[in-house]
């Protein structure tokens, strides 16, 4: 089956990443912070060692790294915890994931926040002229935004747009899902108060471990609660971070994982594999362009992209669309992608579109049994 879903979870991943989980989960795999033992202190080993990695990744050495099951949970922790501090005036950009979105409906329906978009043209364009206006009329307490669209792949200029809330004194959120080890952005910078990352992801290493990095003199207030390993005694959780907000056991199979991951990523370095998988969404365009009954989405030659790409099937609905791919043996995404805002701004609310998503591994003979599939839907329309 031809793989084009990378922006659910990047496949395959890099060899590396399989052979070190399964070496180190048969021989290093205890628990780490729970003992003073070899196969725990291997543990906590491995787990400092890749926090480094995401901040020399990152370029955020001054910054603490949290790690968590998944980039959902660690945007919780950070949004919630965000409002728990006070924040009312929240803006997120169009293209917000439900991640994001779900966090603060629960909220604002309660009447505790107000929620505003910040404001894009039909280009696809940031206008940081009217959302200086914004910010004018409702002062931000809270910044939210995604730095890829997980719907068409559009980087936002994150940087322009926190410089502009740091003026206000807000606090920021960058959402790197779709961009942290493609993208390179130095997480260190003082307008950015949060950056999640997705491990699964653009990070190519396994599901189940993702995180934040965050300022350590924020006070975020915790959320979730459990044992740290230390400090028992205290029914309060410990202020030291990440303690503070790394409840229970780290998935250590999922941190070495995401470490040989890190590695292999700085031996490939982030500008590599941004541009080989730029070229191969160019190569996906070609596609995809070539054929009249598929109409591109929310692609503007103006605007950076990563590797995601949406479409729209002439008189087929974007659901029924998945079945016909799948039928071909070409993966893909269908529907709204967790993210219904998006497609409201898109026009392509409430039927949503077919995602086409590729990485700096995707082959050609992806690409040809793609272009062989098309041919067959063409053929029998």
């Amino acid at each position: 089956m031809a793989y084009f879903d990378n922006a659910a979870t990047t496949y395959p991943k890099p060899d590396v990443v399989y052979s070190f989980m399964d070496s180190f989960y048969r021989n290093y795999g205890g628990s780490a912070g729970r003992g003073g033992y070899a196969l725990a202190n291997t543990a906590k080993g491995i787990i400092d060692e890749t926090r480094t990695l995401i901040q020399e990744l990152l370029h955020c050495s001054a910054k603490q790294v949290v790690f968590t099951p998944t980039a959902t949970i660690a945007l919780n922790m950070i949004i919630q915890g965000v409002i728990a501090g006070g924040a009312k005036n929240i803006y997120i950009s169009p293209f917000e994931h439900n991640a994001v979105t779900r966090v603060l409906y629960n909220y604002e329906r309660r009447g505790q926040i107000t929620v505003t978009e910040l404001a894009v043209s039909q280009s696809l364009e940031y206008d940081l002229t009217r959302i200086r206006y914004q910010f004018d009329a409702t002062k931000p307490d809270f910044v939210i935004v995604s730095h890829a669209s997980n719907v068409i792949g559009l980087v936002a200029p994150i940087e322009a747009i926190f410089e502009l809330a740091k003026e206000y004194n807000a606090i920021t959120l960058a959402d790197m899902a779709q961009t942290a080890g493609l993208i390179e952005i130095n997480a260190g910078l003082e307008t950015i108060d949060f950056a999640v990352f997705a491990g699964h992801k653009t990070l190519f290493g396994p599901t189940g471990i993702s995180g934040f990095v965050m300022k350590p003199t924020i006070n975020l207030p915790s959320i979730l609660f459990g044992g740290t390993g230390y400090d028992s005694a205290n029914q309060g959780m410990p202020n030291a971070i990440p303690e503070k907000y790394e409840m229970g056991t780290i998935n250590i199979a999922g941190v070495a994982g995401l470490n040989a991951a890190l590695k292999w990523i700085k031996e490939m370095s982030v500008e590599r594999l941004f541009f080989e998988e730029e070229k191969r969404r160019k190569r996906l365009l070609q596609i995809l362009s070539s054929y009249d009954f598929l109409t591109v989405i929310g692609n503007n030659e103006g605007c950076k992209y990563v590797g995601i790409v949406s479409c729209l099937l002439d008189a087929i609905s974007s659901d029924s669309a998945g079945a016909i791919f799948a039928e071909r043996g070409i993966s893909v995404r269908t529907g709204l992608h967790c993210a219904p805002k998006a497609h409201q701004f898109l026009g392509t609310f409430p039927s949503g579109t077919i995602r086409l998503s590729v990485n700096a591994l995707t082959s050609e003979k992806d690409f040809e049994e793609l272009k062989n599939a098309l041919d067959d839907i063409e053929e029998n329309l």
